[in-house]
């Protein structure tokens, strides 16, 4: 019981420096996009397939703040919060570490999406985020309750999954 706590207040203590991570990726990344070509991060990225649905410029972002902070979460993780478990190879831990990932990232687009989708019941309120200053930036907030709301996913499952202990094959 107090192992499989401190292993929480750990990868806590990781989740939140990846938490740090993720969002001054979100806003160099963001930055750039609005210095260097102008593009605001609601633009269409891309359109999905002649439908009305499109992956925003604001997915792309947080898809990339994703990448950068699973990889330093993972390896912190690794060496840090779970080094007491017998490791796999790198590799061969990081993939279902990332898979675990992108689970928690469907959750955490998502939600990004309804936040930042004026039509969404739970829209985040444009005449409070106006983007007018960094902290009535929609999209950070966007970017910030939609990790919060994922983290308990990502938890769980790599507790179980990725650091949990490798099986034994019996040889005969």
């Amino acid at each position: 019981m107090v192992a499989g706590l401190r292993e929480f207040v750990k990868f806590g203590i990781v989740g939140g420096s990846g938490v740090l991570v993720n969002f001054l990726v979100f806003y160099a990344v963001k930055k750039s996009l609005d210095a260097g070509f102008n593009i605001h991060e609601s633009e269409v990225f891309v359109n999905l397939l002649g439908t009305r649905w499109n992956i925003r410029w604001y997915h792309v972002l947080s898809t990339i703040a994703f990448v950068v902070a699973n990889t330093w979460n993972y390896q912190l993780n690794r060496s840090w919060t779970f080094r007491h478990v017998p490791q796999r190879s790198w590799l061969r831990g990081y993939f279902p570490f990332l898979a675990t990932g992108i689970v928690a990232l469907v959750v955490s687009l998502t939600v990004m999406t309804l936040l930042m989708n004026p039509t969404s019941p739970i829209a985040l309120p444009e005449h409070i985020l106006d983007d007018s200053t960094g902290l009535r930036t929609k999209s950070y907030w966007a970017q910030a309750i939609s990790t919060f709301v994922a983290m308990p996913v990502n938890f769980i499952i790599n507790k179980l999954w990725t650091f949990g202990k490798p099986k034994v094959v019996a040889v005969s």
